[in-house]
């Protein structure tokens, strides 16, 4: 990736630098987990059974931990650590629940609080090879990966790098591995068309058009599924969807009183039961809602 910055009609590069040490990228994403990645940090330095976990992370929106790992060189396997670390987590679920609380004491989770098939491992790293990107070409593996590329003047740059393919599922290979078998168990990675099957046509219509939409908002606008819903965010989730049998729910992660709302349609959720972490609730049945509510929606980013 090349990056400029303009002086008139001249380009000036920005020149790509090495990180020295692992520890210095370690040390920028904890100090900025919340924006990065919208975590919480648990406990740097995490070992357990023989293993060191760099960075335990909780994700508050889907009560899961997030195993976060950096590499400075690009020869790992991301599958077979990755598939490691989480068998270490779901094998030793009352010493993760253990090292939260110790961090986070005056708001203690209990075991039924984690939702264990949303545990999943980052890795951070300056490049990630095209074999490594193929490996996590599964459908239903709860691994990331996350390029970091540190520029002259302090600019950094946190991407995404996503497999050319999810077609398949893991446990094709699992079969040969005991514990590959038992992490695909117990993990889900959910779907935007898992949650799309055996929705009415209608409300498929109605969440494509507003999906459509939401992107055109900004190009760092991401679409992420979750348990129950699908979630959009920008940052951090800016409105969550809940597919139901007649409507679609949207639920926004602002204050109602902060919703410009002449018509009335949002409802204050804050403290009533739902799925997703959004406080105001739209319920969107006709097309022609679609405007009303994408401006509501707009309010929240």
């Amino acid at each position: 990736m090349r990056i400029f910055s303009t002086k008139g009609l001249k380009l000036e590069e920005f020149i790509e630098e090495q990180f020295p040490l692992e520890r210095e990228i370690q040390r920028l994403t904890e100090a900025n987990l919340q924006r990065l990645f919208d975590l919480v940090l648990v406990r740097s330095e995490f070992e357990l059974h023989g293993l060191r976990i760099d960075t335990l992370a909780f994700d508050k929106d889907s009560s899961g931990f997030v195993i976060i790992e950096y590499k400075k060189d690009r020869n790992f396997s991301v599958v077979d650590q990755g598939v490691a670390y989480l068998n270490l987590m779901l094998n030793n679920k009352a010493d993760f629940i253990l090292e939260y609380n110790e961090a986070f004491s005056s708001e203690p989770l209990k075991r039924e609080d984690v939702d264990w098939s949303q545990s999943r491992i980052i890795f951070i790293a300056p490049e990630f090879t095209r074999y490594q990107q193929y490996a996590i070409g599964f459908k239903d593996l709860g691994i990331q990966l996350w390029e970091v590329h540190k520029y002259c003047n302090g600019l950094l740059v946190f991407n995404e790098t996503k497999s050319p393919f999810t077609k398949e599922t893991i446990t094709t290979i699992a079969k040969s591995s005991p514990i590959a078998k038992k992490v695909t168990e117990e993990i889900k990675v959910y779907t935007e068309e898992g949650h799309l099957n055996g929705v009415d046509d209608n409300i498929k219509e109605l969440y494509f058009e507003l999906k459509s939409a939401i992107l055109t908002l900004g190009n760092d606008i991401e679409m992420r599924p979750k348990k129950h819903y699908v979630a959009f965010r920008r940052k951090q989730a800016f409105v969550s969807f809940l597919f139901l049998k007649s409507k679609l729910k949207a639920y926004l992660n602002i204050e109602i009183d902060q919703v410009h709302d002449p018509l009335k349609k949002a409802r204050d959720v804050k403290d009533i039961g739902h799925y997703s972490s959004g406080k105001t609730e739209i319920t969107i049945k006709e097309k022609s809602e679609i405007p009303y509510a994408l401006s509501l929606i707009k309010t929240s980013i």
